[in-house]
């Protein structure tokens, strides 16, 4: 494996890992309360279904940007009585160092509300965590990703991207805000039109950006996809979209100027549907298998889950690469449906990226020859295995 191989030339040795070195978890999902102390390199979690393997997954991608993998609503996080209270607590290695960060519901809060503190001190949002935790995930529910609609892939881009780049979110979340001024000013008759163009600059400025950061991680991947990942297949992959295809073209500043152009002259027709028809809110990420040249939604099923790990396995490499730290990877059930050539092939990589993986399935066997961390997780409770 070309990608594989590079990295470890580089000296995956000498590349720091962010890893987590304690994670505590209260009243969280099917937990009251669990302690893990992980060493830096793979763990491994086993067990039945529905014992909450995913939710120690989840908790940890909720030390990074966003809403998690689950995407959940605050309140679906706590414990299952419904009890109000849970929090998230990690030690965590990471690009400035040994941090501790601290998550969870804020006490007496209608509507719900998250808190987030890094060392003790508040910080507003979860987006802060981007200086501190870069985490990629695989997830079974991410299986139909090249089955399902624009919005899910375009999703799955942003979380590769936001790896890459913390400032990502604050652009993205940005522009969705002056999206939905804009849309809401239409809606009720449009309004001052000064009003409505520093809306339409707002969001072709934040717009641009959000578009840009897309192309740049999307040329990262494709550069490793590129190469010989087998078993894995190589990928041609791109984002497809209006604004995406002007910054091919044009420089920056002339692709601002043109976007709240076209926001401009389509007002009345934005206005008439109720949607907004251009910007990168419907643009897509295009797949297709490099050997076969076919779509990634024509491929097999077994080629659609390859696919996603392959682009996976690239963006923990380029994350590695350009942010000097490999991230997290959590990997919910994916080593059971994969061969053996496969799982070794997994597993080799991981191992020469030197992440702290997280790998979840419910045979111990699916995991023979990985050398790991290994715990079994029960209804509500995580206990340590021998190492194997």
């Amino acid at each position: 494996m070309t990608a594989t191989l590079t990295i470890a030339a580089a000296g995956a040795e000498t590349i720091p890992r962010i890893a987590v070195r304690r994670l505590a978890l209260a009243r969280f999902r099917c937990f009251e309360r669990v302690v893990l102390a992980p060493p830096p390199g793979p763990v491994v979690l086993t067990g039945a279904n529905g014992v909450g393997k995913t939710s120690v997954l989840e908790a940890l991608s909720l030390l990074a940007p966003g809403g998690g993998l689950r995407g959940a609503q605050i309140a679906d996080l706590r414990r299952r009585d419904g009890a109000p209270g849970w929090a998230v607590n990690a030690v965590v290695d990471g690009p400035l160092g040994a941090v501790e960060i601290a998550t969870g519901e804020a006490p007496a809060s209608e509507p719900p509300r998250r808190i987030v503190r890094v060392d003790g001190k508040a910080v507003r949002g979860s987006a802060a965590l981007g200086a501190h935790v870069a985490a990629l995930w695989l997830t079974p529910a991410m299986e139909r990703l090249f089955l399902d609609g624009p919005a899910v892939r375009r999703r799955f881009l942003d979380r590769l991207v936001l790896a890459f780049e913390p400032q990502h979110g604050h652009r993205l979340a940005a522009y969705e805000r002056s999206l939905r001024a804009r849309a809401r000013l239409l809606r009720e008759g449009g309004g001052d039109a000064v009003w409505l163009a520093s809306l339409e600059a707002a969001m072709a400025g934040h717009g641009v950006a959000v578009a840009a950061a897309r192309r740049a991680t999307v040329r990262r991947l494709a550069a490793a996809l590129a190469g010989d990942l087998a078993p894995f297949p190589g990928a041609e992959i791109a984002v497809a979209g209006t604004v995406e295809g002007w910054l091919a073209e044009a420089p920056a500043i002339d692709v601002e100027e043109r976007f709240a152009g076209a926001l401009a002259a389509a007002r009345g027709r934005d206005a008439e549907t109720g949607t907004t028809a251009l910007g990168p809110h419907r643009s897509d990420l295009a797949v297709h298998h490099a050997a076969s040249g076919l779509a990634a939604a024509q491929c097999s099923t077994g080629e659609q889950k390859a696919l996603l790990i392959a682009i996976v396995l690239a963006a923990a490499w380029g994350v590695a690469e350009a942010r000097g730290r490999t991230p997290l990877v959590l990997l919910d059930e994916v080593a059971a449906h994969l061969d053996r050539g496969h799982r070794e092939a997994l597993f080799a990589a991981l191992i020469a990226l030197g992440a702290q993986a997280w790998l979840t399935g419910t045979e111990t066997a699916a995991f023979a020859g990985l050398e790991a961390a290994r715990y079994t997780v029960a209804e509500g409770d995580v206990r340590p295995l021998a190492k194997g």
